[in-house]
């Protein structure tokens, strides 16, 4: 029987994935020597060259493609025989979380109690950021999982559902509005998400084809900053229902019954299902748990 070990084949698939023999070391928690010599050692257990090495850089040979997928399904095995014999309570490291904001402005307290209660020795470090810039942080392996507007159409991660979300506008009663056709809110400052969203180019597309006179649409990267402004009567927005609801319930807010609204936001918890981790399924499936009891 050939004399690899589990740390080998986590290391090679770590720098397969990230193509770092340095990111796969500071994401297994050793050095880049170590990763180096487990690589070595695989190649000469195998008879096998697994990656070619050119002036720092790193990319599988053809071999090296064919065995990953074998080392993948290794791991997973492994992982799942270790989730059987550890208990939750026994896992321990750190979790690298992102967080959309409204996910952060509504359900994520209850959330981390509820990863807490699972997972009593993992700490998390916590991201709230806009899902284009925690995509690109997931998937280059900076983050360990993401709450977020998604699914993220990439082979390598899992997305599990957190619902959707609808919009409703809302406006400070103090602000009186007389009507809700589109020359009353085109008459008013419409507040919305930052410039790289989709609500903004929906929003913003939606006015420019139906209105043709001046309009003041102002973009916020803070969703808090947004719903303040709007409490303040400092302009009209559409607004997530979670997010105003207990606005709307306290009379801090009134809904306006503008008929057009932006596309509702569909949410995952999503994450790279390789190498396997029992502790990102399980915290995902946490998420979709929590999420279905917040809605």
């Amino acid at each position: 029987m050939p004399n690899w070990t589990l740390k080998q084949l986590e290391s090679f698939a770590w720098v397969a994935k990230l193509g770092s023999f340095r990111g796969a070391a500071e994401r297994l928690n050793t050095t880049q020597p170590n990763i180096s010599v487990r690589i070595s050692q695989l190649e000469a257990t195998l008879g096998v060259k697994l990656f070619y090495r050119e002036s720092g850089s790193v990319a599988l040979t053809p071999i090296g493609h064919s065995l990953l997928a074998h080392a993948e399904k290794v791991l997973l095995a492994s992982d799942e025989f270790s989730q059987h014999s550890i208990r939750s309570d026994q896992q321990a490291g750190v979790l690298r979380l992102g967080v959309a904001e409204l996910i952060a402005q509504t359900w994520l307290r209850d959330y981390l109690l509820d990863l807490r209660q699972v997972f009593p020795n993992v700490d998390v470090e916590l991201r709230v950021d806009l899902t284009i810039n925690l995509r690109e942080e997931l998937v280059s392996r900076s983050l360990d999982l993401c709450l977020l507007n998604g699914p993220i159409s990439n082979f390598n991660i899992t997305n599990v559902d957190l619902g959707s979300v609808p919009y409703l506008w809302v406006a400070s009663p103090r602000l009186a509005l007389a009507g809700s056709d589109i020359a009353t809110m085109a008459s008013h400052t419409i507040l919305t998400h930052a410039r790289n969203t989709r609500h903004f180019v929906e929003l913003s597309a939606h006015f420019r084809d139906g209105w043709e006179g001046p309009i003041r649409i102002v973009p916020s990267s803070s969703l808090a900053a947004s719903l303040q402004m709007t409490l303040d009567g400092l302009g009209i927005a559409p607004m997530s229902q979670t997010l105003v609801r207990k606005h709307l319930q306290s009379g801090e807010l009134v809904e306006v019954p503008y008929p057009w609204k932006p596309s509702a936001l569909i949410f995952t918890a999503s994450y790279a299902h390789t190498p396997a981790s029992f502790l990102l399924r399980r915290a995902a499936e946490l998420a979709g748990e929590r999420a279905v009891r917040h809605h």
